[in-house]
């Protein structure tokens, strides 16, 4: 074999090397970018803290504001039930947001998140909230969803972020991948539902 062929052959073989490369991280960039965001804040990305426990709680307090976004393709009517709370750095605190499915059949949604100003996504943290999981509702389906958090207390620590006095929390849902929904699937447990309205309610009145 001459030294031409030889050395076509291992062009060719970098080459395939290569796009195979780029192929697996055009696959991989999308879930290594969002952890990314979580990791650092970035883009406003709220860390996720599910099992963690939040830091002493201070006397310090800052405005939180909700912001409800629904994507045409998406036949839902979803909003907050409060406009803006105000609580402590540490203090974990529970919103509710109300969606609803205004069209005649089962659908699936999943919300995307952030805050802003973006600087902030590192000390805004949410334990738990509907957005971790895709959400089915039934045809005229109204279903509370709650979302709890709390601010870290180094946010005024931080020279970035200390003159910060007001987050603003934005969720946004779109019309799942998944459009094969059951209405089997969907049926929610009534008693649970009412639970979560007679809490909503309560968590409501107390703002």
């Amino acid at each position: 074999m001459s030294k031409r062929v030889q050395k076509n052959g291992r062009f060719a073989f970098i080459l395939f090397a290569l796009v195979g490369g780029m192929i697996g991280l055009s696959f991989a960039s999308v879930p290594l970018y969002r952890l990314f965001c979580q990791v650092t804040g970035y883009g406003g990305t709220p860390q996720i803290q599910a099992e963690a426990e939040p830091p002493s709680v201070s006397e310090r307090v800052i405005k939180v504001q909700f912001d409800a976004n629904t994507n045409p393709k998406l036949p839902w009517r979803f909003k907050p039930l409060q406009r803006e709370v105000t609580v402590k750095l540490g203090e974990e605190a529970l919103v509710f947001f109300e969606a609803e499915n205004l069209s005649d059949k089962s659908t699936m949604g999943r919300a995307t998140f952030n805050v802003t100003p973006y600087k902030v996504g590192l000390y805004f943290n949410k334990v738990d909230c509907f957005c971790f999981d895709e959400q089915v509702l039934k045809a005229g389906q109204v279903v509370p969803m709650p979302v709890q958090f709390f601010v870290d207390p180094e946010i005024f620590d931080d020279p970035t972020t200390k003159e910060v006095k007001t987050i603003t929390l934005s969720y946004t849902f779109f019309q799942a991948e998944d459009e094969t929904v059951s209405d089997n699937v969907t049926d929610r447990s009534t008693e649970v539902e009412v639970s979560l309205r007679a809490v909503a309610r309560d968590v409501v009145n107390t703002f």
